[in-house]
């Protein structure tokens, strides 16, 4: 056998000497070894060795089957998102798209930012493609001299790199701290309101009344056990729930001598003013005291119709007044479970009853409406009626004090906001308010993004316009000064104006613009962190939501372009700051309400009515009843909305450059934020609009 040599202790010393150890081997003598008995102890690594490659075969086959699976599923998912949008696209009406009017301003904004972002992602795909990597990290050198420019497009590219730098990072950094430091002041006082209503749950507050309601002269200015109440529902062209609205309320349980209904309808309509009128007739054959009462010209809206109704002579004789929408429904004890809290409160001049909606599990859109809306009546008015006494009229479902809505001014037509202005007027007079999250009413929600959109820009364009128009009253009022204070700081700028601006401009405008300028990149906690939790806050009063964070996320964002477009609009009286627009409503309601209805119908309609009916007329009343009940058909078409889209392209082209710039967290939120606002801006979100 040839002499072997040792290397280990050559090694060991070279290496403690930090000298590199180079062996080179001249004519080497190989010689081969041959083992007569292979050792025992490599005989089952060589079985287990082919059946471990067996096994990777399998989990690579596995892996395989499943990897097709799931990119068949996303290009089927893919495909019939795309058939989807061909089909709403074939269907949008030529006129089917929104009207931008006077409130274009926004889009044509958006619009020159998108062709900005575009011509500049252009010229940095070109200079990704040469090899200038200066934009995937601004500290590196940047070429100054002329031996390192390589020609006049590197010129331009160097110049573009010096402007951003010096002149369009700076703005952009003051912006975008001055928005992040609004955002936290905006985390921080939903925090505390999430607080305060977990110390209303802990501690168990709520208003409270006697075990007996109705006793002689329990209200002040009443001789008899119940007070007169006057109850109004306004209505406006409304085919398809005044019919259950109408029906709903005739049926509270209070005594028909102290009960006036008012049906305030404002319909343009003639065949449905006849609809209402023969419903009106019918309840008042029953027994109820109704009465149908009609405008020739609406003027004022809603606010004009309420003060003409108040300008009536009999309502003198009214103590109280309780107003439902028409697509509201309260149940037969509402009277019996509000009006009892005004007992012994001369200064209490408001009860407002919670919403429940019957149509919440609709479709996504009112998934994500019940989310909002459920932080709003379980949180913020809750903790600002138990704490402060004080909150926005939601204008429906609540009994207002007559004499508190006669010396606070009365309903006035200044603005499309006549609830929040009666409320800060009362506010400002010294009345005080009482918020029951027990006692629901069943309405609904919005099924389509047009009627939303309509109704979110009239909610956040008329608080700025009732802001400018009472702050002088506020400043002067005669109420404590937190009470300013809380009215100006809180209940006006942080949540109608601060929210809308720094929603959109932080989201829409700053982030893809750091794209672009990536020396004023917006940290992760800003767009990812802060944003979850804030949304986990909002979704604690509707646990079952909790699926829907993400797409309620997306959603609030998408939304903030209407809303900061309404609250510009309201605050400097641009464009439609004054326009009202009818909610359209479906006609839903409760499946066990139905029921209940039909039974109590039933039992009530006497079959000796049809006694001395023939066969014939008989046919032709039910004939009658199955073209009432039937709905009118109306051709639905999808809208284009043009402002949602011109975002969506925006956000997709900066996800472009978050992606060669190699940026995770920002490259995911641009995208999945951009496509959102792309299936809304197709109309692909809700039901279509008739």
């Amino acid at each position: 056998m040839a002499p072997r040599f040792d290397f280990s202790d050559l090694w060991a010393k070279e290496t403690r000497r930090g000298t590199p150890v180079v062996v080179k081997m001249e004519n080497p003598n190989y010689s081969i070894v041959e083992v007569e008995e292979p050792d025992s102890a490599f005989q089952p690594m060589e079985k287990s060795r082919g059946k471990n490659a067996k096994q990777v075969t399998w989990v690579l086959l596995l892996k395989a089957h499943k990897a097709v699976g799931c990119l068949t599923w996303v290009a089927t998912v893919f495909w019939s998102l795309l058939g989807s949008v061909k089909r709403r696209l074939s269907f949008t009406h030529p006129l089917g798209s929104e009207r931008l009017g006077r409130d274009g301003w926004l889009f044509s904004a958006i619009k020159l930012f998108l062709v900005a972002s575009l011509a500049i992602l252009a010229f940095e795909l070109v200079a990704y493609y040469r090899g200038w990597h200066y934009f995937k990290n601004p500290n590196l050198h940047i070429p100054t001299s002329k031996l390192e420019i390589q020609s006049l497009l590197h010129l331009f590219y160097v110049g573009w790199l010096s402007l951003r730098a010096d002149y369009i990072a700076p703005p952009i950094k003051a912006l975008s701290k001055f928005c992040i430091v609004l955002f936290l002041v905006q985390s921080v006082d939903r925090l505390i309101l999430c607080l305060g209503c977990l110390w209303i749950k802990f501690k168990k507050i709520k208003p409270r009344i006697d075990e007996e309601h109705f006793r002689n002269d329990d209200f002040e200015g009443s001789g008899s056990e119940y007070p007169m109440v006057l109850v109004q529902i306004p209505m406006c062209n409304e085919r398809e729930v005044y019919e259950q609205s109408i029906s709903a309320v005739c049926q509270l349980d209070w005594p028909k001598d102290r009960l006036l209904v008012q049906v305030l309808d404002d319909s343009d309509d003639e065949s449905i003013q006849e609809l209402i009128r023969d419903e009106v007739t019918k309840w008042s054959q029953k027994g109820v005291n109704i009465i149908y009462r009609h405008r020739l010209v609406r003027t004022g809206y809603k606010a004009g119709n309420l003060k003409s109704a108040m300008s009536c002579d009999y309502v003198e004789a009214y103590e109280f007044v309780a107003i439902f929408d028409a697509d509201f429904q309260p149940n037969s004890d509402f009277l019996k479970l509000t009006v009892p809290h005004f007992k012994e409160k001369p200064e209490l001049g408001l009860v407002q009853a919670r919403w429940a909606f019957v149509n919440k599990d609709e479709n996504l859109l009112t998934r994500l409406q019940n989310i909002n809306l459920c932080f709003h009546f379980e949180v913020e008015q809750q903790v600002n009626g138990v704490f402060l006494n004080f909150f926005g009229f939601n204008g429906t479902a609540g009994v207002w004090r007559i004499k508190a809505l006669e010396e606070s001014g009365g309903w006035l037509e200044r603005t499309t906001v006549e609830d929040m202005d009666i409320a800060v007027r009362a506010h400002l007079h010294g009345w005080k308010f009482i918020y029951l999250n027990d006692v629901k009413v069943l309405c609904e929600v919005p099924e389509s993004y047009e009627a939303y959109k309509k109704q979110q820009h009239r909610w956040h364009s008329g608080p700025m316009q009732l802001f400018r128009l009472c702050l002088r009253s506020i400043l002067t009022s005669k109420i404590a000064m937190w009470k300013k204070a809380n009215m100006i700081l809180l209940f006006f700028l942080l949540r109608k104006l601060i929210l809308p601006f720094y929603s959109f401009t932080l989201f829409c405008v700053i982030l893809p613009i750091t794209m672009f300028v990536p020396e004023a990149e917006l940290p992760i906690w800003v767009i990812c962190y802060v944003p979850i939790f804030m949304s986990l806050l909002n979704i604690l009063p509707a646990p079952k939501s909790f699926p829907f964070i993400v797409p309620y996320l997306l959603f609030e964002n998408t939304m903030s372009v209407t809303k900061f477009n309404a609250m510009v609009s309201g605050l400097f009286q641009l464009g439609s700051s004054y326009e009202w627009i009818v909610t359209k409503k479906a006609g839903r309601s409760s499946e066990s309400d139905l029921l209940a209805l039909t039974d109590k119908e039933s039992e009530k309609m006497p079959n000796q009515i049809l006694r001395g009916v023939s066969d014939s007329e008989l046919l032709e009343i039910s004939q009658v009843e199955e073209q009432k009940k039937q709905p009118v058909s109306v051709k639905k078409t999808n809208k284009i909305f043009h402002k949602e889209l011109a975002l969506a392209f925006l956000l997709l082209t900066a996800a472009v450059r978050s992606l060669l710039a190699s940026q995770g967290v920002h490259f995911y939120f641009l995208l999945f934020q951009g496509l959102t606002f792309l299936l809304v801006g197709l109309d692909l979100i809700g039901e279509q609009m008739s």
